[in-house]
């Protein structure tokens, strides 16, 4: 087995170390000894050690510790992710005790059986091996999280409506304000959740997304306040909610219109209490979050139909963000699209350098009713099905009804394929429902999970 590792032991007695540093360079690659621990600054400068071994008395006579606690300190002062295992001659279990509380790893006492030191510094040295990957594992997140937090990185938009969208965010993200996102399908209302999340203090902690509109009134309370094990059938371990999976952090609750009445009382009463209890048990959890929702749905008049409550409302909507349909920013079709195009260009190995003046003036004249979802996936299947190097207006299809208003559509037969019905039929239906997912599954016949892969295979 190769040697690995690179020790440092710090004794006064002299016999000690030579024999311990006899046993132990058979086990690793270096082991260097010291008598004096006034050297251990310069060693430790000039090296970088997996494991220290420091004695804890260096004065003749003395056995109270205190030389030890002084060097441990120094030296995790030095290194704070240092692994310090301390020698002992006296078997005082609370000298111990209070060594490892001050920061030792572990402790050995003299004499030492040769295998359990060895067995000691080997699971030394793997506490050293994790605390070195978890500061890599830090390092090259915050390196990712440097490159996502470069300012609305993945929000592109030229057009005055998205730079009032970005001055907006510049001003109460660092704020705990709740937000309100408005918006249609396809706008981008998570990507601007996310961006004020990682423009505010709470950056580096959790940002956690929940689709209110996929949680069913049965397992409402499990998912975000979590529950006890045998709480209920399959609660077959404790499990936290989101709430306190974002405690520190920030909370977005999607598609928050969709919510019965109960529920939203229910929510209402953590939002009020700042505290959840998990389902089967009756201790209340403090939460610290930051709260931010969307919907495509008109909150306002659904408050006049009694449908959501007011006070709920007003909870949710310190600061409102309207995101604008990208049929009320078409200038920034051209810089949308030449993202799509250079994202699924490589994606599909393809060498496509450009989307043609005519190509782009073609996406100009669609009305983009599923917004900018609805271009990806336009951009999407042209470069899967073009062999060209540009993309020509051809490229591009959609439906005849498209550019209309759904008044002008009707369902005729001969006209129409019976995808582009299907089409039709579920963008009335969405339209009638004013975007609610569930309504609209509903009256289709479909599961909601169906209409929405339905939703992503026709762009709406």
């Amino acid at each position: 087995m190769e040697k690995q590792g690179k020790i440092l032991i710090v004794d006064d007695n002299e016999d000690l170390l030579k024999a311990a540093k006899m046993h132990l360079k058979r086990h690793f690659i270096q082991v260097d000894i010291e008598k004096n621990p006034e050297a251990i600054p310069n060693l430790m400068n000039n090296e970088d050690y997996d494991v220290i071994l420091l004695d804890m008395n260096f004065t003749k006579d003395v056995s109270s510790g205190k030389e030890g606690y002084y060097w441990l300190e120094k030296i995790l002062t030095l290194d704070p992710s240092a692994v310090v295992v301390l020698i002992t001659a006296y078997g005082d279990v609370q000298m111990a005790v209070k060594a490892i509380k001050a920061g030792a790893t572990d402790f050995v006492l003299k004499p030492w059986e040769n295998e359990r030191l060895l067995a000691t510094l080997n699971s030394a040295m793997k506490l050293r091996e994790s605390r070195d990957q978890v500061e890599t594992l830090k390092i090259k997140n915050q390196e990712i999280n440097e490159a996502l937090n470069e300012k609305y990185s993945d929000i592109l938009g030229q057009s005055q409506a998205m730079q009032r969208i970005f001055q907006t965010i510049d001003r109460v993200a660092h704020t705990d304000a709740n937000v309100l996102i408005l918006g249609e399908n396809g706008t981008g209302k998570e990507l601007i959740a996310r961006a004020i999340h990682r423009n505010s203090a709470r950056k580096h902690e959790s940002f956690v997304s929940v689709d209110l509109g996929s949680i069913t009134e049965t397992l409402f309370e499990s998912e975000l306040f979590g529950h006890k094990k045998g709480s209920f059938t399959d609660a077959k371990e404790d499990r936290p909610g989101r709430f306190e999976l974002a405690n520190g952090g920030t909370l977005f609750l999607d598609e928050i219109g969709n919510l019965s009445m109960p529920l939203q009382s229910k929510l209402l009463s953590a939002l009020q209490n700042r505290r959840v209890s998990r389902v089967g048990s009756n201790k209340d959890t403090a939460i610290d979050i930051r709260l931010i929702c969307a919907t495509n749905m008109p909150l306002y008049d659904m408050v006049k139909e009694n449908r959501f409550r007011q006070d709920l409302l007003y909870r949710i909507n310190t600061i409102e963000v309207q995101i604008p349909p990208l049929r009320e920013r078409f200038e920034d079709i051209p810089l949308l699209a030449n993202f799509f195009l250079k994202q699924y260009a490589d994606k599909y190995g393809k060498k496509i350098s450009k989307i043609s003046d005519g190509a782009l003036a073609r996406l100009h004249k669609h009305n983009w009713p599923g917004n900018i979802r609805e271009l990806q996936h336009s951009v999407e299947r042209s470069v899967i099905l073009s062999n060209a190097s540009v993309l020509q207006p051809d490229d591009f299809s959609f439906n005849v009804s498209s550019a209309s208003s759904d008044s002008d559509q009707k369902l005729n037969l001969d006209q129409f394929n019976l995808e582009e019905v299907e089409k039709i039929l579920i963008r009335k239906v969405l339209k009638k429902y004013n975007g609610n997912i569930t309504h609209a599954a509903s009256e289709l016949g479909l599961t909601r999970s169906s209409l929405y892969r339905r939703l992503e295979k026709f762009g709406l």
